[in-house]
């Protein structure tokens, strides 16, 4: 059995970070949410169903959701784990929007369900370690629309990107933002990459991830998500 409980509502639960901006916010927040309930990577699987579920079981997947539209396939939680993939459609797995290859694969990053997506194998396998950007020039593109390609968003360097469609970008955005809250002084020993330099983003990162969490203002989607990962 699983119990839920929202966010607390009442002011207590922020009142370290309020009349604060910049840096220093950021910072409050971190002592609001450092700590959590460390669970195991098999654990996952389950929390989908409360964090995930579009709806009958459904795996919200963002990289083959068409937000009023018919995806080309879906997955029932529970079914169609990865396990091996050849293609598209064929199984989900557990998605790590930060790449955990870049905090070496360390506990508490590594089972962190704010950060852990359920996507389909084949295009988080696309996605790798790739940073997310703008694709320039396409060089593969998914069913439902998600690119990757060569951007010059970080350092003028022309490099492979992974882009999302417009409707989840501001999902990821605000992922990186919670991971470089999170961890924020708690990341000894992960990689510089063009993301971000420990947990800390990189100035190409914001100005990309502020864009869009602009244009894909915090949806439903997203409040229902943390709060029932809050509850779990």
């Amino acid at each position: 059995m699983f119990s839920f409980s929202l966010i607390p509502a009442n002011a207590q639960y922020y009142a370290s970070a309020f009349g604060k901006n910049g840096p220093i916010l950021k910072t409050a927040l971190h002592g609001i949410i450092q700590g959590h309930t460390v669970g195991t990577y098999a654990d996952l699987w389950a929390d989908y169903f409360m964090t995930d579920n579009k709806g009958g079981n459904i795996v919200w997947d963002i990289y083959s959701d068409i937000p009023g539209g018919a995806p080309a396939y879906s997955y029932t939680l529970g079914s169609s784990q990865c396990g091996t993939y050849n293609s598209e459609g064929d199984c989900y797995n557990r998605e790590h929007i930060w790449p955990a290859t870049y905090f070496n694969d360390n506990l508490p990053m590594y089972t962190d369900l704010q950060m852990i997506y359920p996507t389909d194998g084949w295009v988080n396998n696309k996605h790798g370690n790739l940073p997310y950007g703008n694709v320039n020039a396409v060089s593969w593109t998914s069913q439902n629309g998600c690119k990757t390609g060569s951007s010059s968003a970080y350092a003028g360097s022309l490099l492979d990107v992974f882009e999302p469609i417009d409707s989840f970008k501001g999902d990821i955005a605000r992922v990186y933002f919670y991971a470089s809250t999170r961890y924020e002084g708690e990341d000894a020993g992960w990689l510089n990459w063009e993301m971000a330099n420990g947990a800390e983003l990189t100035q190409d990162a914001i100005a990309i991830l502020l864009a869009w969490h602009h244009t894909d203002p915090v949806s439903q989607k997203e409040i229902d998500r943390n709060n029932n990962a809050f509850g779990i």
